[in-house]
């Protein structure tokens, strides 16, 4: 299927590893020309290198999401770098899940800040590719957590947020022809990330996590990505203002 990405103008936060890298390369597979960004200069460079390489144009700058002119600005430069803006991915997340004050605070500076910044520095390149083109998106990453609780956690309360963020920018700009969804992975695995930790670090629960799953396995970034960017697409014209669940069904939880 042709996703009618080509030329497109995508921009990702978060993106030089796991989930994140994967969009953007996928993107880039798709003929969408990429802007990414990331804390560590030297990966970022990298991934620019990388993308590039697939013969799209791409942008990066090391950002911390936290820094919300400095993400801002990074939102400003892709969108003159790139010559617009068709796709907004908020990807980055600050990944605690504790119940401390500090914990709460990273998690609203980066989940939620990072996102509602990141669209409000886009929106005027949103507004104006959806004007000429008739259709451009804004994707949230969150996660499964955000409806799963044994206990407070900062992490899954601020992914719930972002959600619900979503569906009132869905509501307000559809209009205008800009969507926003969400997608929401469950457990996913690659070396160096949260679940490649625990496995190295604690077996024994990481066996204990693959068994609760139906699949009998965790997702890869590159199944992640597929939905991110099947979402983001024009083929997706008409679906806005959803929370797509990709878990492999390890949620009990039914959607309507």
């Amino acid at each position: 299927m042709d996703l009618q990405l080509k030329g497109k103008n995508v921009v990702v936060t978060g993106a030089t590893r796991g989930i994140g890298r994967a969009i953007a390369d996928l993107f880039a597979d798709e003929g969408a020309n990429v802007a990414i960004c990331a804390r560590n200069a030297e990966q970022v460079a990298d991934a620019v290198k990388a993308l590039e390489a697939r013969g799209v144009k791409a942008f990066g700058q090391a950002v911390d999401i936290a820094d919300g002119p400095a993400l801002k600005g990074f939102v400003k430069a892709a969108g003159e770098a790139l010559g617009g803006v068709d796709v907004l991915v908020s990807n980055a997340s600050a990944l605690v899940q504790g119940n401390d004050e500090g914990s709460w605070k990273a998690m609203f500076d980066v989940d939620i800040l990072g996102a509602v910044r990141t669209f409000e520095a886009a929106l005027p390149f949103l507004e104006a590719a959806a004007a000429e083109r008739g259709d451009a998106a804004f994707i949230i990453t969150s996660s499964i957590s955000a409806a799963e609780a044994d206990n407070p956690s900062s992490y899954g309360a601020m992914k719930a947020a972002q959600i619900h963020f979503a569906k009132g920018v869905a509501r307000q700009y559809a209009p205008k022809h800009v969507r926003c969804n969400v997608v929401s992975p469950g457990t996913v695995f690659f070396e160096g990330g949260v679940w490649g930790n625990v496995k190295a670090g604690m077996p024994q629960f990481f066996d204990q996590m693959i068994a609760r799953n139906p699949t009998g396995r965790m997702a890869t970034p590159e199944e992640i990505a597929a939905a991110t960017v099947f979402l983001a697409s024009p083929r997706s014209a008409f679906t806005t203002g959803i929370n797509m669940v990709v878990d492999g069904a390890i949620s009990r939880r039914a959607n309507f």
